[in-house]
């Protein structure tokens, strides 16, 4: 009989760990479309902000400054970060200044009003061979969206920083 249980709990052992395997396979093969699920839900968080007026220190529909409607916006959906642009460009895999590297959902990073600091962020919302669209809160406009093409954000872009995984 002690055999028997032996050979039970061996068996549910084995069998356990051969299908745990297969459902880490699974979950592998899902965490690309997750990620890029979790991307457009993002984007589309921050977009549904299009037009919230700037606030220093903002992180609420009252008004938003830009490291917070990032902050705000990827808390929405469990991924934490820092309160700070020049913190939050110092998460994830910073992937320089290529843009071809890009994805949707990754932070973009700028050092603006001469700074020789990064001090503005915004979320990547589209990727094209020579351009980034970008959601991001302006100081006049509130947040807005923008592009790598316009030249105060070819002069001040700094680095894009991938967060999602």
């Amino acid at each position: 009989m002690k055999n028997l249980l032996y050979l039970l709990a061996f068996t549910i052992l084995f069998s356990s760990c051969k299908s745990s395997s297969i459902v880490t396979s699974k979950s592998s093969k899902k965490s690309t479309k997750s990620s890029n699920q979790l991307a457009e839900n993002i984007i589309e968080s921050a977009t549904d902000n299009l037009g919230i007026r700037y606030k220093t220190a903002g992180t609420t529909r009252a008004g938003y400054d830009c490291s917070g409607l990032v902050f705000t916006v990827y808390s929405e959906y469990n991924v934490k970060l820092p309160r700070t642009s020049i913190q939050q460009s110092q998460t994830g895999i910073n992937l320089g200044k290529d843009i071809s590297k890009a994805e949707k959902g990754d932070l973009i990073f700028f050092k603006t009003n001469n700074r020789s600091q990064i001090n503005h962020v915004g979320i990547v919302t589209e990727v094209y061979d020579d351009e980034l669209q970008f959601i991001h809160t302006s100081t006049s406009k509130g947040v807005i969206l923008s592009s790598t093409k316009e030249a105060y954000y070819q002069k001040t872009f700094t680095q894009i920083n991938r967060v999602l995984f």
